[in-house]
C-alpha cells in the first residue's frame, strides 16, 4: 500500500504541477496574450529583415561573382561592337561570350547572355558555376529575349573573354580591357544592408526588454504559488525546469507562425526592396536566395530564453560579481562617454554601430538612476507632504518599471530619429528633383538616328519661340584614372551641349568661382558627391579620364549632390569629348515654351522618320524616382512603428498591473481623508509624470541618434550626406502619445480603485513591493 500511495503521489505531482503553474495564465490571460504577441511580432520583423538582407547579400555575391575580374574585347578604333565582331573572334578561336545589357522603357534592367557560348570558359580559372545564372529575368535572360524586348531605351553589347585569354591571341583590330557590369558599389551595398540589420538588432533588443519585463512581472505575481508548491514538497529546481519548458513551448508556438509571417512580409516588400537595391547600388534582387527558416527561428528561441530565463544564470554568479550601485552608474557613464567619442571619430560603419550600442547601454543604465535620484531630490526639497509622497512614489515606479520604461525610451528615440531622417531626406530629395527636372519633357534619341539635324532644328526654333529652353545630353562611360591604381574605376559621363539655363540652378557642395561659365567654355568638369568621396577629389583638383585609349584632363569646378545610385558621375561640355567617343545613349531636355511640345514631337518624327518617340514628362520621372526611395524606407518605417506600438502597449499593461498591485496603498489616501476624485487626480499626475518624463528623456537621445544617422551612418551606407534638421511638431506628437499612455493607465486605475481591495500581508507580497 505504501508503494501504491507513493506512486500515486508522484503521479499527481507530475500531472498536476504543470496545471498548477499554468493556472497563473488562466487568471491573467492578457499577460499570456502580451507575451505571445511580442514574440510573434518580434519574430516577424526579425525574419523579414534577415530574409531580405540575406537575399540581398546572396544577390550581391552572385553579381560580383558573375562579373568579377573579367576581361572584355574592344575595338582599337573605339567603335561600338556588333554581332560581326563576335563572329570574327569566334572564327579566330577566341573564347568570347556576348553580354547584352538592355534598359527598357518600363521595368528593370535586363542582361542577355548566351550560356552555350560560355561553355569554353570552364576550361580556364573561372569560378565554378559563375555563368550558370537562372534565365528568369532577375536580371539574366536569354540574349535573344533581351534583344527583342519591347521599348528598349538603352542597350550595350560587350564581348567577354576568359581570364586565360592573352592579348596576342586577338586579331589585330581588337584589344583587351577590364570589364565591369556597373560601379564598384559592393562596399556601399554591404554598408546599406548592415545598416538595415543593425536596425533589426535594435528592434530585437527592445522586444527582448519588453519580453523580460512582462515575464518578470509574471514571476513576481507567482511568488506565492511557488512558495505554496514548495510547502507541498516540490523543489525549486523542479519548478525552474518546468518554467523553462513552459517558456520554450510558448516561444516555439509563437516563433513558427512568426517566421511564416516574416517570410510573407519579406515577399510583400521584396519587389519594392529589390527595385530600391537595384536603383541605389545596381544590385538586382534574385529570387529564392534568402536564408532558410531555421536560422531566424533559432535566433528568436535563443533571444526569448535568454530574456526570460537569464536571471537564473546571473544568480549563480551574483555573489562573485557583486558591484555596488555607484560603481555601475560610473561604468554606465564611461560607456556613454566612450560611445559619444567613438560616434564622432569612428572610421567605419562598424565602429559607428558599436558607438550607438555603447550609448544605448549607458543611457539604459543611467535613465532609471537619474530619474529616481531626481525624484528623491524633489521630495527632499519639498515641504508639502502630498508632493513629497508623489515624488517618492515616482521613484518606486521607476525602479519597478525600469525595463518597459527604458524600452519605451529607446522606441521613442528610434522613431524620432527615423522620422527626422526620412522627412529630411524627402524634403532634400524633392528640392534636388526640382533642380534636376527643370525641363518639362525628356526625349530619347532613337537607336541609329542622327541627332545633329535635331540639334540644328532646335537651335533655330529657340530664337523664334519665346520661353523655349533645351540642351542635349550625351551619355557614355569612361575610366577614372587613378595614379596609384593599375585600373581606374568606370564612371558615367554626361556631356551637355549647350549648357542651358535648365541646369544652372543646381546647388553645389563645393565649387570654384563661376563653375557654369567654366563648364560652358570647356574649361572644367563637375563631379558628383559619390565620386568625390570615393576618390577624395574636390573643387580645384584635376581629374583624368580615359576614353578607350584617349585621355582627357580637366579641373574640377564643382561637386554636386546626387541622391541616386552611388556610381561616379562626371558632367562636362560635349565639345570636350574625343572624336572616337561612342555614346551609350542621347536625349534632349526640352521646355517647349508657348506652342507646347506638339510642334517639337512632329518635327522629330519627320527628322528621324519614326512613328513614336520615347518621351517622358518631368512629373512621370519625379513619380518614379520618389517611388523608388519610398520603397527604400518602407521596411524601416514599418519596423519603427511596430516597435513603438509594442513598447507603448507593454508599458500600458505593466503600468496598469503595477498600479493595480499597489491599489491598497493608494486607498490609504482615502483613509487619511482625501476625497476619491482627488485620489484619482493624484494618480493622473503620477502616471503623467512617469510617461511624460520618459518622453523628455528620449528627446536628447533621439536628436543625437538623428545626427548619427544623417552625418555618420548615411554617408557611409549610401555615399551621400543630408542636412541636419529637427521637427519640434513631431516631438510634440510623441509627447502627446506618452501622455495618452499615462492617461490610459490613470483611467484604468480609477476603475480599479472603485473595486473592493484587500490589504496585503506584507509589503513585498504583491508586485508593488515598496511602500
Amino acid at each position: 500500500m505504501k508503494g501504491i500511495r507513493s506512486l500515486y503521489q508522484r503521479f499527481c505531482r507530475t500531472l498536476l504541477l504543470p496545471w498548477a503553474l499554468l493556472s497563473h495564465y488562466r487568471r491573467h490571460p492578457w499577460q499570456l496574450a502580451a507575451l505571445a504577441v511580442m514574440i510573434l511580432v518580434a519574430t516577424m520583423l526579425w525574419t523579414g529583415v534577415s530574409h531580405l538582407t540575406s537575399q540581398a547579400r546572396a544577390s550581391l555575391d552572385q553579381s560580383e561573382q558573375a562579373v568579377a575580374e573579367r576581361q572584355q574585347v574592344v575595338r582599337h578604333d573605339g567603335q561600338a561592337l556588333r554581332i560581326d565582331d563576335f563572329v570574327s573572334l569566334r572564327l579566330a578561336g577566341v573564347c568570347v561570350m556576348p553580354w547584352l545589357e538592355v534598359t527598357p522603357e518600363a521595368g528593370n534592367r535586363l542582361i542577355g547572355i548566351d550560356p552555350l557560348a560560355a561553355r569554353c570558359f570552364g576550361d580556364g580559372a573561372e569560378a565554378p558555376g559563375s555563368w550558370e545564372q537562372p534565365l528568369d529575368g532577375r536580371p539574366f535572360v536569354d540574349i535573344h529575349s533581351a534583344a527583342t524586348t519591347d521599348g528598349i531605351r538603352e542597350s550595350q553589347l560587350s564581348l567577354l573573354v576568359s581570364d586565360t585569354t592573352r592579348a596576342e591571341a586577338l586579331p589585330p583590330a581588337y584589344q583587351l580591357r577590364r570589364f565591369s557590369a556597373g560601379p564598384d558599389t559592393g562596399e556601399l551595398g554591404d554598408s546599406f544592408l548592415l545598416n538595415l540589420e543593425a536596425l533589426g538588432v535594435l528592434v530585437l533588443l527592445i522586444a527582448a526588454l519588453l519580453l523580460r519585463s512582462v515575464y518578470l512581472l509574471g514571476l513576481t505575481q507567482r511568488r506565492d504559488s511557488f512558495a505554496l508548491l514548495h510547502r507541498f514538497g516540490v523543489s525549486p529546481g523542479r519548478v525552474q525546469r518546468w518554467l523553462m519548458l513552459e517558456t520554450f513551448v510558448l516561444a516555439l508556438i509563437c516563433v513558427v507562425p512568426g517566421v511564416w509571417l516574416g517570410r510573407w512580409l519579406a515577399a510583400g516588400l521584396g519587389s519594392g526592396f529589390g527595385e530600391a537595391l537595384d536603383s541605389l547600388f545596381d544590385i538586382p534582387l534574385y529570387a529564392g536566395q534568402g536564408q532558410s527558416w531555421l536560422t531566424p527561428a533559432l535566433v528568436m528561441l535563443a533571444v526569448v530564453m535568454i530574456a526570460c530565463l537569464g536571471d537564473w544564470l546571473w544568480l549563480r554568479f551574483r555573489q562573485r560579481l557583486f558591484v555596488p550601485a555607484p560603481v555601475w552608474a560610473g561604468v554606465a557613464a564611461v560607456l556613454l562617454l566612450a560611445g559619444l567619442v567613438l560616434a564622432w571619430l569612428g572610421p567605419s560603419l562598424f565602429w559607428v554601430f558599436a558607438a550607438v550600442a555603447l550609448v544605448f547601454a549607458g543611457v539604459g543604465w543611467l535613465t532609471p538612476v537619474v530619474v529616481a535620484r531626481f525624484a528623491h531630490w524633489q521630495a527632499f526639497r519639498s515641504e508639502a507632504p502630498l508632493i513629497r509622497w508623489r515624488y517618492r512614489e515616482l521613484a518606486v515606479l521607476v525602479r519597478r518599471l525600469t525595463l518597459p520604461l527604458v524600452a519605451l525610451q529607446f522606441a521613442l528615440a528610434m522613431v524620432l530619429a527615423v522620422q527626422a531622417l526620412v522627412t529630411t531626406f524627402e524634403d532634400t530629395f524633392d528640392h534636388w528633383l526640382e533642380q534636376r527636372l527643370a525641363a518639362a519633357y525628356y526625349i530619347d534619341v532613337p537607336a541609329g538616328s542622327d541627332s545633329d539635324e535635331a540639334v540644328n532644328w532646335l537651335a533655330g526654333q529657340q530664337t523664334e519661340t519665346p520661353g523655349m529652353e533645351w540642351h542635349r545630353v550625351v551619355c557614355g562611360h569612361a575610366d577614372f584614372v587613378d595614379v596609384g591604381k593599375a585600373d581606374g574605376q568606370q564612371v558615367d559621363v554626361y556631356a551637355l551641349a549647350p549648357v542651358s539655363s535648365l541646369v544652372r540652378g543646381w546647388e553645389f557642395l563645393e565649387a570654384t568661382a563661376r563653375p557654369w561659365e567654366h563648364l560652358a567654355a570647356g574649361e572644367g568638369a563637375l563631379i558628383n558627391e559619390q565620386l568625390a568621396r570615393r576618390e577624395e577629389v574636390g573643387a580645384g583638383r584635376t581629374i583624368q579620364l580615359d576614353f578607350g585609349g584617349q585621355s582627357l584632363t580637366l579641373p574640377v569646378v564643382g561637386v554636386y549632390p546626387d541622391y541616386g545610385r552611388p556610381v561616379g558621375e562626371v558632367l562636362l561640355n560635349a565639345d570636350n569629348l574625343p572624336d572616337q567617343f561612342t555614346p551609350r545613349s542621347e536625349s534632349y531636355a526640352i521646355t517647349p515654351g508657348v506652342p507646347g511640345i506638339g510642334p517639337v514631337v512632329e518635327a522629330f518624327h519627320q527628322i528621324w522618320g519614326v512613328q513614336s518617340l520615347p518621351m517622358r514628362d518631368s512629373d512621370t520621372v519625379r513619380e518614379l524616382a520618389t517611388g523608388v526611395f519610398d520603397q527604400t524606407f518602407a521596411l524601416t518605417r514599418a519596423m519603427t512603428l511596430l516597435t513603438l506600438v509594442l513598447a507603448a502597449s507593454s508599458l500600458l499593461m505593466m503600468g496598469w498591473v503595477f498600479f493595480s498591485a499597489r491599489a491598497w496603498y493608494f486607498r490609504l489616501l482615502e483613509v487619511w481623508g482625501m476625497p476619491k476624485p482627488q485620489v484619482a487626480a493624484q494618480l493622473v499626475r503620477l502616471s503623467l509624470m512617469l510617461t511624460g518624463g520618459i518622453a523628455v528623456l528620449a528627446l536628447p537621445l533621439g536628436i543625437w541618434l538623428t545626427w548619427v544617422l544623417v552625418h555618420r551612418i548615411n554617408p557611409l551606407a549610401f555615399g551621400w550626406s543630408l542636412p541636419m534638421a529637427v521637427y519640434p511638431v513631431f516631438w510634440l506628437e510623441l509627447g502627446l502619445l506618452s501622455l495618452i499612455i499615462g492617461l490610459s493607465i490613470a483611467v484604468l486605475m480609477r476603475r480599479q480603485l472603485g473595486r473592493p481591495g484587500v490589504a496585503p500581508v506584507s509589503a513585498n507580497t504583491l508586485a508593488g513591493g515598496e511602500r
